[in-house]
């Protein structure tokens, strides 16, 4: 199959967020020998396009690869299964070209760099690659916990996901004279300790969790004025999300006052939940059960992690749809050993394919 060619080669040669060169290399010159023009955008990111039509649709991949830390060395890898995702899209664009089944609308193919890092979808938002759009689909392999193949799931439900980084800076001091001084240890864990306490309505998954605390004077008779705390915060709905940034804000600037200490914090990821669209998450529905058939239809899927393909309908304000692909992903994603069925990447390119022709009949 010409998906398999396609992500073993992408497989090898996985890239960090906006520095996919080679792997957009990759797909441009395919796309370009198959007669594609491209628009590029920024350095990586770029889409093409199919029809003819006013109506213009975009379908959307990411094509970035995450980094590890594996034996020590520092490297990317495809663990996010976004070397599936990018070699689906170009095989359903080829077979769509191929056979000639855009005819009543135009189909945006957008393939997107740097979702791991939570900022590609806006910069091809900046960039104009959604300009003119009236709706857009993603799709995402998935666990083979939760969907294996050959199933598939119609909406995913994504949650908000954020870390903030929190940077303190107390006053040094001997520890034997530990009044002279302002602990930045102390005002950390005064910090966690107060976001444990963070409440929000149990009938809305959320969580807050301490996920780094960097903090070390050199020697242990000193007391350490500057320390750095990051948090990972999810939530199933962006009112919740924001209700616990708004109260750790206010812990964090109440503990400044408490210890007279100077605290700066920023957003390193800062991702919605998902907003999809019910008149296509059932033409989802639909596109599944015509290729793979009812059994193997789950209809939704509720998941904590984040995915930055939702910036694109809140910031273009236009209905949106995601998906889910069963491919027998173990142990899991963003484990550095994941593994995936192959042949199961068919099962992708045909619903891509499917989903356009219905697109296309669609008034």
């Amino acid at each position: 199959m010409e998906v398999i060619k396609h992500y073993e080669y992408l497989h090898e040669i996985p890239e960090l967020g906006f520095n996919e060169f080679k792997t957009s290399e990759y797909l441009k010159t395919t796309l370009k020998n198959a007669g594609f023009k491209i628009q590029e955008l920024d350095k990586t990111g770029f889409y093409t396009e199919l029809g003819s039509g006013d109506e213009i649709i975009g379908l959307r991949a990411d094509i970035d690869a995450l980094g590890h830390i594996i034996d020590n060395i520092a490297c990317a890898k495809h663990t996010c299964g976004h070397d599936a995702h990018m070699s689906m899209l170009l095989c359903a664009a080829l077979k769509a070209k191929e056979q000639n089944i855009i005819k009543n609308k135009k189909i945006r193919f957008i393939f997107q760099p740097a979702e791991e890092l939570g900022s590609g979808a806006l910069k091809m938002i900046e960039l104009g690659a959604c300009d003119n759009l009236s709706a857009i689909f993603g799709m995402h392999i998935r666990p083979i916990q939760e969907c294996p193949s050959p199933k598939a799931i119609a909406s995913m439900y994504y949650a908000a996901s954020a870390a903030i980084k929190i940077d303190i800076v107390g006053k040094a001091a001997h520890g034997a004279r530990p009044h002279l001084g302002i602990n930045a240890i102390d005002i950390g864990v005064s910090i966690i300790d107060l976001a444990r306490k963070i409440y929000i309505d149990p009938n809305k998954p959320s969580s807050i969790k301490a996920t780094r605390f960097i903090c070390d004077s050199g020697v242990t008779n000193s007391i350490p004025s500057e320390a750095t705390l990051v948090f990972d915060l999810r939530a199933q709905h962006n009112e919740s999300m924001q209700e616990m940034k708004e109260k750790l804000e206010k812990i964090i600037v109440n503990m400044a006052n408490t210890y007279d200490a100077k605290i700066n914090y920023e957003y390193l990821i800062n991702i919605p939940a998902a907003i999809i669209d019910k008149k296509l998450a059932k033409i989802c529905e639909e596109v599944i059960v015509d290729t793979l058939g009812e059994d193997n239809l789950i209809k939704e899927q509720f998941t904590p992690g984040g995915e930055d393909f939702f910036f694109y309908p809140i910031k273009l304000g236009i209905p949106s749809a995601f998906m889910g692909l069963g491919v027998d992903c173990s142990p899991g994603l963003h484990h550095p050993q994941m593994q995936l069925n192959k042949n199961a990447l068919e099962n992708g390119v045909n619903l891509w394919l499917n989903l356009i022709k219905k697109l296309e009949n669609l008034k």
